[in-house]
């Protein structure tokens, strides 16, 4: 039996990776080139090539099972995960015909007062999608919107910061800030299915996956429209429901010019989106030509979020008085009167004091919801040590702190450590009694500059939000797509990414952007991992020299090989899979 298993599990990681990668990138190229020149047609052909590929099938498979952040999610089987013979076996079978099963609903906190519903398929069902997915993206890749930015490969929330900020930071702009109601719950299905361009046996498939149903609490309920999310293919989907949005508000109002002042601009992200235009009466016609567009997909804009508002003055619209700034995506953008040596300036060879200046910022929300974070985290270890106080905040200010690291931070991180610094003392007090130097020393040292650093003996210390450097977003092209095969390009740029830490990006220049396991160049939405050469296990230091970038399905192979399983002195693997 052990035999039996060790030879299903070398077969599937003796599988030749690059080649696989190589094989099913050419032919999505292929795909992408014969959408962008209009080959409609042969870019069917491609597609059914594509997911009859047995390369493909097996790339599917590794991206479910391996890559993916939810592969230990079950479906309503109850199957969490799979074994490389199973993978195997799995790949064999996946040209068979086999009904789609319901997905399993899980609420996840949305907000505060709201709950957002998520419908997870089965493992097989998920293998399945991906291989659809990897045969439609490139198609809609070359079709998409310039201006287009959530649930795409290669770009992200910061794309649509910086795209918006380019759009109105020499002028004054009335904007209209939307949001469409349970946009993915109310997309209308023969309308979505009457726009994707695929062969019928994709199609078909499409369609057992939007009509297959949701258990929730063992009872099952059809599902007559949306798509819903946790699905690997849902966000493609909804996005290909709501592409056109761009070129409807572009052909009533063209594109901008020197003289032309009746234009307006959309850029979305996902099911938010905002309109740009210097007039009010054209932001006007655009939210009801909008709504218009809308209502044969099903859907339709949410009252409460959406609103008319001016980037530098009060306006008055319906009656109410409406403060100048939007929030979108976490950030406040608003424009601020300012004297001549800082005012920003008009475009053009004869550009002009404008006399104010644009501001994006961290929102009022987003700062209120961290420090509601961290106030629960630190409730919730009251009585636990130090070390792991700080293990489970870390993260928590790391990921925050890097997202807002592109805008204007810096007072907003200094804020929160001061907010951060009050709780920690009420935390030692706590546990310590009457607040006191002596008490207080136990817990905050002096380190560097730093009179009253959170940190333990050891030096293990907790993360300050000002410590984060500020660096602006370079913003993607809005004709590159990751299938478009300028891999010097996409490699510069996933160093650069926000969520990228700095050894990371050190890693990814000194490899040229490759995995060193595979020599494959990482893409957008590879996972990637720091790996200890020689593992700290078996007596590896933690430098620079032995540190290496690799794929993760890479890097689980090559920890499963090279002793740090077996290390007596831990009797566990080396924990190299920390990224910072």
């Amino acid at each position: 039996m052990k035999t039996s298993i060790t030879k299903t599990t070398t077969a599937w990681n003796t599988i030749n990776w690059a080649k696989v990668q190589r094989i099913v990138f050419k032919l999505q190229k292929r795909i992408y080139q014969a959408s962008l020149s209009g080959q409609n047609a042969k870019a069917r052909k491609l597609q059914k090539l594509l997911v009859k590929s047995y390369y493909a099938k097996l790339l599917a498979i590794r991206r479910v099972t391996q890559d993916n952040q939810g592969k230990k999610t079950a479906g309503v089987d109850g199957i969490k995960s799979i074994t490389p013979k199973q993978r195997l076996e799995l790949a064999k079978n996946l040209s068979k015909y086999q009904k789609a099963k319901p997905l399993r609903r899980k609420w996840i906190p949305k907000s505060k007062d709201e709950k957002r519903p998520l419908g997870i398929p089965t493992i097989h069902d998920r293998v399945r999608q991906a291989l659809v997915k990897s045969g439609l993206e490139p198609q809609w890749e070359a079709r998409f919107e310039g201006e287009s930015y959530g649930f795409r490969p290669g770009r992200s929330a910061h794309d649509a910061m910086s795209r918006i900020f380019q759009s109105i930071n020499q002028g004054e702009y009335y904007i209209l800030d939307a949001d469409i109601s349970k946009c993915f719950d109310q997309i209308n299905h023969e309308y979505l299915l009457s726009k994707i361009d695929c062969p019928s046996t994709i199609k078909a498939q499409i369609r057992q996956w939007l009509k297959a149903g949701v258990m929730d609490n063992c009872i099952f309920e059809a599902t007559e429209a949306g798509t819903p999310q946790g699905g690997v293919i849902s966000p493609l989907l909804a996005n290909i429901a709501l592409d056109g949005m761009s070129r409807l508000v572009e052909k009533f109002f063209p594109k901008r010019t020197n003289n032309n002042k009746n234009y307006a601009k959309i850029i979305r992200y996902a099911d938010d989106f905002v309109v740009i235009s210097p007039q009010i009466e054209i932001i006007q016609q655009c939210q009801i030509a909008i709504e218009e567009w809308l209502k044969p997909i099903g859907l339709e804009l949410k009252p409460a979020k959406t609103r008319i508002c001016h980037t530098l003055k009060e306006i008055e619209v319906k009656g109410i008085k409406v403060k100048p700034g939007f929030d979108f995506l976490g950030w406040n953008f608003r424009q601020y009167p300012v004297g001549k040596h800082h005012s920003g300036k008009t475009g053009g060879m004869n550009s002009k004091l404008i006399g104010f200046r644009t501001i994006i910022k961290p929102s009022k929300k987003a700062i209120e919801l961290h420090t509601d974070k961290v106030k629960e985290v630190i409730k919730t270890h009251k009585t636990a040590p130090q070390y792991a106080l700080i293990k489970h905040l870390n993260p928590v200010i790391r990921g925050w702190c890097n997202y807002h690291s592109k805008v204007v931070s810096k007072k907003t991180f200094s804020s929160l450590d001061n907010i951060r610094w009050q709780r920690l003392r009420a935390w030692t007090v706590s546990r310590c009694g009457k607040a006191s130097y002596d008490q207080l020393k136990k817990y905050f040292r002096k380190n560097g500059n730093m009179a009253w650093s959170f940190e333990t003996k050891d030096g293990y210390k907790l993360l300050n939000h000002a410590e984060t450097t500020i660096k602006r977003h370079v913003t993607i092209r809005p004709e590159a797509s990751p299938y478009d095969g300028n891999w010097t390009y996409w490699s510069t740029r996933k160093g650069t990414a926000y969520d990228v830490p700095k050894r990371v990006a050190n890693l990814l220049k000194k490899q040229k952007g490759k995995c060193k396991s595979s020599g494959q160049y990482f893409t957008p939405d590879d996972i990637v991992e720091i790996d200890h050469i020689i593992p700290t296990s078996v007596g590896g230091k933690d430098e620079y020299k032995n540190l290496q970038l690799l794929h993760r399905h890479c890097h689980d192979i090559k920890t499963a090989t090279d002793g740090s399983y077996n290390s007596k002195e831990t009797g566990c693997s080396d924990d190299n899979r920390q990224l910072d």
